[in-house]
């Protein structure tokens, strides 16, 4: 049994994790959400996201938690055209051939990734990664608490851009009839180009957090889409603030288990779970009721 200090640092360490993983995670549920689409590239936008956070700092010296909106710009900037080229074309054709598109996107961004970055390993080493918050018993680094907030200020403001904004309504609407939507004047093929670039944004930027905090490599995307997808269906589909109390959740879960099994088992944990709470509560642990 591990010491109870080590077992109280590693579970707060891992809900703010959990934080982080929202953050990918609210990328996945938005485009799902509104646009009824499986972005099977997902992992990929995250892993882009964290090369650019790494290379951000290598060339410029620029602490990429700073310039995390920079590469949110950069990645929705990257997905608008790609949505719009590639996905928008196929509307009204079914889930499957977007989805098989973005099947493809994502082994097309694994090679390149491989050619242009290699296929080493690498992680965004921070000058203050090293330094830890002491609270009595409880220790956690203070790149996590960091990641944390970021990540819950940034999943906390999408939740305001939605709720309470003129893009928000138009994006609600086309949501849950995208028809009606755009016969009451919503240009829902902007709307949903718009929620892709959003989406894709987060991705991105989740990336850049989790990329300081664990090592990445051109074919690490698959993994983080089933952590997101797990987190977006424990959460609720579409539900911005479910996703986050989800992504802690998870991220809760995935300490216990590689403190209690081993660090092969941090993953396992949290999408047997997903498999449960898939099987018994489709829609989510947590009421729709608050969007």
């Amino acid at each position: 049994m591990p010491h109870p200090e080590v077992v109280a640092s590693s579970l707060a360490s891992g809900l703010l994790l959990g934080g982080m993983l929202a953050l990918t995670a609210l990328g996945l549920s938005v485009a799902l959400g509104v646009m009824r689409l499986v972005n099977l590239a997902h992992g990929e936008f995250l892993v882009l996201g964290a090369y650019l956070g790494f290379y951000l700092l290598a060339f410029t010296g620029l602490d990429p938690l700073l310039a995390l909106p920079l590469v949110g710009l950069a990645m929705a900037a990257l997905a608008w055209p790609l949505q719009r080229l590639l996905v928008a074309p196929l509307a009204g054709k079914g889930m499957e051939a977007p989805m098989m598109t973005m099947f493809g996107v994502s082994i097309i961004l694994q090679n390149l990734f491989v050619q242009v970055f290699s296929a080493d390993s690498r992680s965004i080493d921070l000058p203050y990664a090293a330094r830890a918050l002491h609270l009595g018993p409880v220790t956690v680094p203070w790149l996590y608490l960091l990641g944390f907030g970021l990540s819950a200020a940034l999943v906390l403001a999408v939740h305001g851009l939605v709720a309470h904004t003129g893009f928000g309504r138009a994006l609600r609407a086309s949501a849950a009839d995208p028809a009606a939507a755009a016969a009451c004047g919503v240009d829902v093929r902007r709307v949903h180009a718009l929620a892709f670039a959003l989406g894709a944004a987060c991705a991105a930027m989740g990336g850049v957090l989790l990329g300081t905090a664990f090592s990445f490599n051109p074919s690490g995307g698959a993994t983080y889409l089933l952590i997101s997808l797990a987190v977006v269906v424990l959460g609720g589909i579409g539900h911005i603030l479910g996703t986050l109390l989800a992504g802690m959740a998870m991220g809760l879960l995935q300490s216990a288990g590689a403190l209690w099994w081993g660090d092969g088992y941090r993953d396992l944990v949290g999408l047997v779970l997903f498999l449960v709470v898939l099987a018994l509560r489709p829609t989510g642990l947590v009421s729709k009721g608050g969007r």
